[in-house]
């Protein structure tokens, strides 16, 4: 008797254990959550001495989806992250072909794998500044192009200009981004079995087709995981354009994205936490929407026939 209840008491052991990430998930993330959608349907704003608003009901989420500055935040972001997203999987996916190809038989493939993966080690912060300080006025690049080359008369003020700060944005998240793309995918692709590929080149087939017909059907898991996890990223990014560009993403705007715009509109001077949330929740909407889109598309054909 002893004994089965001594059996017994140690299964609340394991909710013992559970009990503090529980707590910490409640706390931190599922409360702020919900507390999120309620001031999204309020007018709440920071105001000396009190807190809350009253309830509008979907007023703040019609007012956003007619806003010019909303709308143009919602094109710049997909702009942005289309832009990055298509050069980065080309170049990943030619870089993981030539690191696993039993052809080109690459030496030093590690070296270089841990090379394309240091930028995403660096903070963005670090990389900003760099990059700040590599295009200003009295930078390396107008130093070079103005005094060394004399390719141009005048300094040119990257920073300042909107396509300019955009290519830089662009660029900066494909050169982050990549390495990490490139890992992914050389993972994905030595899982794949040898055999296959012996089988295809007996039967004659060239090296581009065994890519088409072969690796890229077998990546589709994997390519799903990278296109979900970049795009998701890609709708929430923040921090290059912000540090770039400035709060507003200047200049005009161009850089502005959906998150920049919801962190403005919580701080000073504007302190509208209900019209903030309504950008949150939106931003969660949309985001959750694509990536029900996408794994409908990438689902295996068999799936679709049975549903």
């Amino acid at each position: 008797m002893n004994k089965r209840k001594s059996a017994i008491s140690k299964d609340y052991y394991g909710y013992i254990f559970m009990a503090p990430f529980i707590i910490i998930f409640l706390a931190f993330i599922m409360i702020p959550i919900f507390n999120t959608f309620y001031l999204s349907l309020t007018d709440a704003r920071i105001r000396p001495g009190t807190w809350g608003g009253d309830f509008v009901g979907i007023a703040n989420f019609i007012e956003l989806l007619g806003e010019p500055m909303f709308q143009l935040a919602v094109r710049n972001t997909w702009m942005l992250w289309l832009f990055n997203f298509v050069p980065q999987m080309i170049l990943a996916l030619v870089l993981a072909a030539m690191f696993t190809s039993t052809t080109f038989k690459l030496k030093g493939t590690g070296f270089f794998k841990a090379a394309y993966y240091l930028p995403n080690l660096l903070m963005p912060v670090t990389i900003a500044a760099l990059f700040q300080s590599f295009l200003g006025l009295l930078g390396p690049v107008n130093q070079v192009m103005v005094g060394t080359l004399g390719i141009w008369d005048t300094a040119r003020n990257f920073l300042q200009n909107a396509t300019d700060v955009r290519i830089t944005v662009i660029f900066l998240q494909t050169w982050m981004w990549f390495g990490q793309t490139a890992i992914v995918l050389v993972a994905g692709m030595t899982a794949i079995s040898p055999s296959l590929y012996e089988s295809a080149m007996i039967d004659g087939a060239s090296q581009a087709k065994m890519f088409f017909k072969i690796t890229i059907p077998l990546l589709k898991p994997i390519l799903l995981f990278v296109l979900v996890t970049s795009l998701v990223g890609g709708l929430h990014m923040f921090d290059i354009p912000h540090l770039l560009a400035g709060s507003f993403g200047n200049p005009g705007n161009s850089v502005l994205t959906v998150n920049m715009l919801m962190n403005n509109r919580r701080g000073a001077p504007s302190l509208l936490l209900g019209n903030s949330a309504a950008i949150s929740v939106l931003l969660f909407f949309m985001s959750s929407f694509v990536a029900l889109v996408v794994f409908r598309l990438f689902r295996d054909p068999a799936e679709k026939r049975e549903s």
